[in-house]
């Protein structure tokens, strides 16, 4: 049986417990291709599922981790017309990202575009695909409206940022670092709110004369959500994607129902195959030009090397990155 190098989870705990291990490789199925991988994005999810937080999908390596690769197709199943052998492709996982080879079907494959090399590609799919599915297919955020998006600096912030302002969009961000709000100007960011020194809801105020804004994308949750709501115009409506700061925060119902307030919460990975497939078809719709151009482009931090995924853990989670980490398993 062929073998492949892989980070493992060893056991739930911290970025110590994850090991490179050799284990097999599947072969791709009908309709499937194999993709050799040179670089694999690291998220959020993945730390909670280091922890034994949040487990991968059923069909999906729960030992693991990652959530989106970028390489070449190394070979392909039975059936498949939409890719051949050498293409440069990315795309989602349920996991099993970091891994020198993932089998993933080909109607979720997407392809690179000539602009990107293979690493910065791997800070492309997870991020950009949530936040255009969040923005633009959830919230229906249009021309002239204003977005707020708490984290504005983390990976799906960056990507949200570029994607709002594309969508002629004025976009306010916040931000507990000052210096990731200033990076954030050079994405477009219009007005800075730094969450550490003022309260979220006032600065939200002032700049729109007292209306509020029209939507807002929450990456952090927790705590938050009273200066999400408060923040909110008649109307508005926002869309939680993450929960670093908690999964739990009280409500003010009487504000939602004076406001008529809309509140929505999504998650890709959960999803069904169809509607991930979906999405990333959405994405490429929508976006594939933006992204070929040059207009949007993922924002990578930093690059670590395969054995080094403990340290690309710790560097996430000590909050200092602005946009995305990267796992690099082999050359392009």
């Amino acid at each position: 049986m062929d073998e492949m190098r892989a980070v493992v989870v060893s056991r739930p705990g911290g970025p110590e417990a994850l090991r490179v291990q050799t284990i097999p490789i599947r072969k791709p199925g009908r309709g499937e291709v194999r993709v050799r991988v040179h670089a694999a994005g690291v998220n959020r999810a993945d730390l909670l599922q280091r922890r034994g937080l949040y487990p991968a999908p059923p069909g999906w390596p729960s030992e693991v981790p990652g959530l989106e690769y970028a390489g070449v197709v190394e070979s392909v199943g039975e059936g498949v017309e939409l890719w051949e052998e050498n293409d440069r492709v990315m795309g989602l996982v349920g996991g099993g990202g970091y891994a020198e080879f993932v089998v993933v079907p080909e109607r979720e494959v997407l392809a690179v575009p000539p602009v990107l090399d293979l690493v910065q590609a791997a800070g492309v799919p997870e991020v950009f695909i949530t936040a255009h599915d969040a923005l633009i297919t959830q919230l229906g955020l249009r021309v002239g409206e204003s977005l707020l998006i708490h984290a504005v600096g983390s990976g799906v912030g960056t990507a949200a940022l570029q994607l709002a302002k594309a969508a002629g969009a004025t976009v306010m961000g916040a931000s507990r670092s000052e210096w990731k709000l200033e990076r954030a100007t050079d994405l477009g960011l219009d007005v800075l709110i730094d969450a550490s020194q003022h309260d979220i809801a006032k600065m939200v105020e002032q700049a729109t004369g007292g209306a509020g804004v029209d939507a807002l994308l929450d990456l952090v949750g927790g705590a938050y959500l009273g200066a999400s709501l408060a923040s909110l115009s008649l109307r508005g409506r926002m869309i939680v994607v993450g929960l670093t700061a908690g999964r739990t925060a009280e409500i003010d119902l009487g504000l939602v129902l004076r406001k008529r307030l809309s509140i929505t919460g999504t998650s890709l990975r959960s999803r069904p195959l169809e509607e991930r497939i979906a999405a990333a078809r959405a994405f490429e719709r929508d976006i594939g030009g933006l992204l070929a151009s040059g207009q949007v482009r993922p924002v990578i931090d930093k690059v670590f090397h395969l054995e080094e995924a403990p340290e690309a853990h710790r560097h996430m989670e000590s909050n200092a990155n602005f946009g995305k980490v990267v796992l690099k398993l082999r050359s392009a």
